[in-house]
């Protein structure tokens, strides 16, 4: 028999912990065909997040959990997650229920058919979110399709089933500097797209900021689009080009009509500006130098406190 295992990054996810293991519970005794195991990945919460895992998991052998000796961020409990499962196909999802598992039969039955190497949830409203958080969303799928060769489908989840194969070659990608919804667009492999309409968190708060989604949609472009660079290198010659026609336009006004000493606020402001672009550029140039630093470094993509469950000994 088939096993399924289904991957849950959590920090400080207490108040719906117990009403999503009671929904996965259900799903997975809709899916009789296929074995469970269920891989939590406790991102050095600090709630009752672990001890309640830890309960779960003395009364339900298919649960296997992970848990960080801090909190290491997402990608890395994803990661960690995926090189955690044992079983045939890989899923992720989040604990907060925004991601139904109420689809994965359906997401079974098309992986089932071979058409298709993966299946994954991607959301066609936004409703309930802040007007801002989802129009800087919807612009961020723009600018990263429109900057990277990579395409990453817009809305899409991290509610993703796919085969031991993918998942292995998604893990292989050991970058420090990981962007899932991008990873997986560039492993490639047919991924069928179920749409969604969107369904807000059942309990607790969300861990994403406007601003950290904001730095993270930086980091993801800068993690699959050099477009940035091109642009720093573009500005910097266009500005050339504008100074050598500014000193060409000065040197011609000074024969012709003398050099009265005139307009320095115009030239300081010039300057200024000038010199803020030159300093975006740096900037841009730096953040990807920053990126090569972290990665050089090999430092581990998390640190393990404690595992169990699933008959593992801590």
């Amino acid at each position: 028999m088939l096993k399924v295992s289904l991957v849950t990054p959590m920090y400080n996810e207490s108040a719906c912990l117990s009403v999503f293991y009671g929904e996965i519970r259900r799903v997975a005794s809709e899916c009789a065909a296929y074995d469970f195991e269920f891989v939590f990945i406790d991102d050095g919460s600090r709630d009752d997040t672990l001890s309640l895992i830890k309960a779960i998991a003395q009364s339900d052998p298919r649960v296997v959990y992970v848990s960080f000796s801090r909190n290491f961020g997402k990608e890395a409990a994803l990661y960690a997650g995926l090189k955690s499962a044992s079983g045939d196909f890989v899923c992720t999802l989040d604990a907060d229920l925004q991601d139904p598992p109420s689809y994965l039969p359906e997401m079974l039955r098309v992986l089932s058919e071979k058409e298709y190497d993966m299946a994954a949830l991607k959301r066609v409203t936004r409703a309930g979110e802040p007007f801002l958080r989802s129009l800087f969303s919807k612009m961020f799928y723009k600018l990263i399709n429109a900057l990277s060769e990579t395409k990453i489908e817009d809305g899409a989840r991290d509610f993703r089933l796919m085969p031991r194969a993918v998942a292995d070659a998604i893990v292989e990608m050991g970058e420090y500097n990981r962007f899932s919804k991008g990873i997986y667009g560039w492993v490639g492999f047919k991924t069928y797209w179920i749409s969604y309409e969107n369904v807000e968190r059942k309990a607790g708060q969300t861990k994403w900021s406007f601003w950290k989604l904001f730095f993270y949609a930086l980091d993801g472009i800068m993690a699959f689009s050099t477009a940035p660079l091109v642009f720093a290198s573009v500005t910097g010659l266009f500005f050339c080009l504008i100074s050598i026609a500014a000193l060409i336009i000065i040197v011609v006004k000074t024969l012709i009509w003398g050099d009265p000493v005139a307009g320095w606020p115009a030239l300081a402001s010039i300057i200024v500006f000038v010199g803020g672009v030159q300093l975006f550029c740096t900037g841009i140039i730096g953040q990807y130098i920053s990126k090569i630093y972290l990665e050089t470094k090999r430092r581990p993509h998390y640190i393990v406190k404690e595992r169990g469950g699933g008959g593992i000994n801590v």
